[in-house]
């Protein structure tokens, strides 16, 4: 099982509405990068679900239910989305300010590529993440 990070501006789309809705599409994204990363998902992986904007925050763990297909309401094979479904909320959300003097996530795209929208999270990094939230 991989895992994953995927960013959502909170005002738009939160993870309070993929809780209340139980499960999305997740959609928009045109980055040819992220766009990869959404072709490596595969139903069973975790997703991170990172609040952008001002929060800068991640909040919550979805799902993969259903692998990447072509976005059904663009009509263009190249735009790939997955279909999320909420799992839980972290105990403690980890914000990105706590997460860059940490030498271990160092080399982790969301410190390297901040404007990168959906990327991998290595398995040593997710096991960092998991501890953080779990800290009081």
């Amino acid at each position: 099982m991989a895992h994953f990070l995927l960013k959502t501006e909170p005002s738009d789309y939160s993870f309070d509405d993929m809780m209340h809705e139980g499960e999305t599409v997740w959609d928009g994204v045109t980055n040819n990068l992220a766009l990869k990363n959404i072709r490596l998902m595969k139903a069973g992986d975790d997703c991170l679900i990172y609040h952008s904007g001002d929060e800068k925050t991640i909040v919550g763990i979805g799902i993969v239910i259903r692998h990447g297909y072509p976005d059904p309401k663009k009509g263009d094979a190249e735009l790939t989305v997955v279909d999320i479904k909420a799992s839980k909320r972290l105990k403690r959300p980890v914000p990105l300010s706590s997460l860059k003097g940490i030498k271990d996530l160092a080399r982790f795209d969301l410190i390297r590529l901040p404007r990168l929208s959906v990327m991998p999270v290595p398995d040593n990094v997710w096991k960092v993440l998991m501890k953080i939230s779990e800290e009081k």
